[in-house]
């Protein structure tokens, strides 16, 4: 199938394919003797693989790793389980400080009497050199 067929197959947009392809997630497709990218059903596969590895947050060394492992029918689940928890905890750190994020804004936002006056605690802040609350 050409990448256009092959995009709607896997949910993956044609730019993203060629990016993966050049960055080695995706080994080059055959060509047709016009030249053309001729992708197999393993090809959809491995997209679909990568994209739902992507959902769930894996950057791409650890996608490559993963891949590594999906090929690996002598794998230890053990190893797929460990990136999985290490993702998961990764997630959790970030997820921690956007939400202090959002309160430090939120009580910016409260303090703001967003009126005509000039005075207001968020352009403050954000004016601030070290751009601490201290």
């Amino acid at each position: 199938m050409n990448i256009g067929a092959a995009s709607k197959a896997s949910g993956v947009s044609q730019r993203m394919i060629r990016h993966y392809e050049a960055i080695g997630l995706v080994p080059p497709p055959s060509r047709r003797e016009s030249g053309y990218r001729d992708y197999a059903d393993a090809d959809v596969h491995r997209l679909r693989f990568i994209a739902n590895a992507r959902d769930l947050g894996f950057p791409v060394e650890e996608i490559r790793s993963l891949l590594e492992l999906w090929a690996d029918r002598a794998r230890a689940s053990a190893e797929v389980k460990a990136l999985a928890t290490a993702r998961a905890d990764e997630l959790h750190r970030k997820a921690e400080a956007l939400e202090a994020m959002r309160a430090s804004l939120l009580d910016l936002a409260a303090r703001c009497h967003g009126d005509e006056r000039p005075d207001c605690p968020i352009i403050d802040r954000l004016a601030r050199e070290n751009g601490g609350e201290g």
